[in-house]
């Protein structure tokens, strides 16, 4: 992985593509060994990935001021393997307990990447607009759409459209002393969490009936974008 120098980083880091990989395969199969088969693979994704950061982030000459960047994407990916969990139920409280787990894993990444932020001179403009369009369009549309399924559900879907943008505008207000490589390398993870929760509700909420191949599309951008939020931040610090 990009930014994990160690070489004892290599297993987890390979582990964690292969099983990101597997997983968003199976996720596009309806079969029943298939949907058996995540229930292994999904619970392991996460750990296989914060191995890989904690051990190659370890006192490595930390750049000044990075601590707190660290921690909180532990953090964010200690949340995120909850929410992995929860997500493989199908009952409303399952999907509740996994929204609940990336509320926390985005408030977790929010609080990281502000703790490095620069100058409001220095903030990438065009990505704040654009976290603040999808943030008065997509997130009445989407609570909305969650309403009409479960009236329970418009508050939890809001409050999570609203982290989930918050999250993405404040990748875009990086200091820019961090590297350049890394800065750009965790924007990109950011902006395919959007894409994957954006498609996750569409797939729950829009359509008619479940379609396996949308799952799939939710796992690979999913899994990319933890891996190079990942890299961003070990390469950051």
């Amino acid at each position: 992985m990009s930014g994990m120098p160690r070489a004892r980083t290599v297993l987890p880091s390979a582990a964690y593509a292969a099983l990101a990989i597997t997983d968003s395969v199976a996720a596009g199969r309806s079969s029943a060994t298939a949907r058996r088969l995540r229930y292994v693979l999904k619970p392991a994704l996460m750990p296989a990935l914060a191995t890989a950061f904690l051990d190659g982030t370890r006192g490595s000459g930390a750049r000044a001021g990075t601590g707190r960047l660290r921690t909180g994407t532990a953090a964010a990916q200690a949340f995120s393997w909850g929410g992995d969990v929860a997500l493989l139920g199908t009952s409303e409280r399952s999907f509740l307990t996994g929204v609940g787990s990336f509320f926390g894993a985005h408030v977790a990444y929010l609080a990281a990447f502000l703790s490095v932020r620069g100058e409001p001179e220095d903030y990438d403009t065009a990505g704040l607009e654009v976290a603040l369009g999808l943030w008065l369009t997509a997130t009445p549309l989407m609570s909305i759409a969650a309403g009409r399924q479960d009236p329970a559900l418009r508050a939890p879907v809001a409050a999570y459209a609203t982290i989930l943008a918050g999250m993405f505008a404040s990748s875009r207000m990086l200091d820019p002393a961090l590297p350049r490589g890394a800065r750009r390398t965790l924007q990109v993870g950011t902006a395919l969490f959007l894409v994957s929760d954006s498609v996750l509700a569409v797939q729950k909420f829009l359509l008619t009936e479940p379609r396996p191949v949308v799952e799939s599309v939710v796992m690979a951008t999913y899994t990319a974008a933890q891996g190079l939020i990942a890299a961003g931040v070990a390469s950051a610090t």
